[in-house]
């Protein structure tokens, strides 16, 4: 069953080896280096730079509605046939939410509180990017629920760093 690797970046390399994932989403700041683990080719490796941000700040980059449809075109263009790695810089924000977004996408039937639910119970640290949430949202017409979910699971744990998670396309899998 396929699933999304969820993981900060310093472990995108432990995680394409030991899941065998062929595709990777890089959700991070713009000019933050990153070396791609070659295990993924340069073709399934999607590079995204924006800040983790929720409102217009000077001098960064406030997620986009061109952020959100790239992430959705990415996940939508995935084989499924290995798993997918989806990483920012701690594994917390965009990358949390980008898997959301996509799980979403592409399992158009899912309940957007019961993947949040899912979401929360894999990722105690998990704290969904606000704005990445609310775009997708409309993008994916869903009518407020996405935002409602997230908001329900509240912020998520303090930490440094999040731990490496599989989100599964069907919450409540052992995958």
């Amino acid at each position: 069953m396929p699933y999304i690797v969820v993981c900060p970046l310093a472990h995108i390399h432990a995680t394409a080896a030991s899941t065998g994932a062929k595709r990777m989403l890089t959700v991070i700041n713009a000019g933050t280096p990153v070396e791609r683990p070659q295990e993924i080719a340069e073709e399934q490796h999607l590079f995204l730079g924006f800040n983790d941000i929720a409102m217009p700040m000077e001098g960064m980059t406030l997620p986009g509605e061109e952020h959100v449809r790239a992430i959705l075109d990415f996940g939508r263009d995935w084989d499924q046939a290995d798993p997918m790695i989806v990483h920012c810089f701690a594994g917390i924000s965009r990358s949390t939410a980008s898997a959301y977004m996509i799980a979403l996408a592409l399992n158009p039937e899912l309940d957007e509180r019961e993947l949040a639910h899912d979401l929360r119970w894999r990722a105690p640290s998990a704290t969904p990017n606000p704005k990445l949430i609310e775009i997708a949202d409309a993008v994916l017409g869903r009518q407020g629920r996405m935002v409602d979910a997230i908001r329900s699971i509240g912020r998520g744990e303090d930490a440094f760093e999040g731990v490496p998670f599989r989100l599964s396309l069907t919450p409540g899998s052992d995958d």
